[in-house]
């Protein structure tokens, strides 16, 4: 399924929040994408956010997330101001300690599963550390990393407000009805817990 057909099934379906996820070069036809998802977004009321760059967020206004080695939240909140939404990735409790400092408006923790989404990936911290560390972000935390229908349960037990989801959004056929039941799925255990 290309992105905008994957984007109307996903905010069709109800999910608030929708991540443009893009690690690689973000030239002149990646920013017409992520503009015309951002317009999906709007029309339907969902929090478009853009992956590491804060210099794309502003020109699309849009919410922001970095990670560890992006630009820091601190830097990110100058550039977009009050009220742009930043979230920030962490690991650890090291970072998850850190990241009370930061002017961000949620942190991500984990990768609480193995996960396929990236390259290099950080070490696997489980629910249970995710439980164990969770009292120390006033912040919503989103969970990330490997999360599936089948193992997302225990994620919201341990105290994710929500969970990021990737590669289980996407059936094995990828047609635009099937990410929406697939979001529709999501939805309905999501909301359970």
């Amino acid at each position: 399924c290309e992105p905008l057909s994957a984007a109307e099934a996903i905010t069709g379906a109800g999910a608030r929040i929708l991540q443009f996820r893009h690690k690689a070069f973000f030239g002149r036809e990646t920013y017409e994408l992520a503009e015309r998802v951002a317009s999906i977004c709007a029309r339907r009321g969902v929090l478009f956010v853009i992956n590491d760059r804060a210099d794309f967020a502003k020109l699309l206004g849009a919410a922001v997330h970095v990670g560890q080695h992006d630009l820091p939240p601190a830097d990110a909140r100058a550039l977009l101001g009050a009220a742009a939404v930043i979230g920030f990735s962490t690991h650890n409790e090291v970072q998850l300690r850190a990241a009370a400092q930061e002017p961000a408006d949620y942190v991500a923790f984990g990768p609480v599963y193995a996960t396929a989404s990236k390259s290099d990936p950080d070490p696997v911290t489980g629910a249970a550390e995710l439980a164990r560390l969770r009292p120390l972000s006033l912040r919503p935390v989103v969970a990330i990393g490997g999360i599936t229908r089948e193992n997302a349960r225990p994620v919201l037990a341990a105290g994710a407000d929500s969970v990021a989801v990737i590669r289980d959004l996407y059936p094995p056929d990828g047609c635009e009805a099937s990410i929406a039941r697939r979001a529709e799925d999501w939805l309905r255990l999501v909301n359970e817990n």
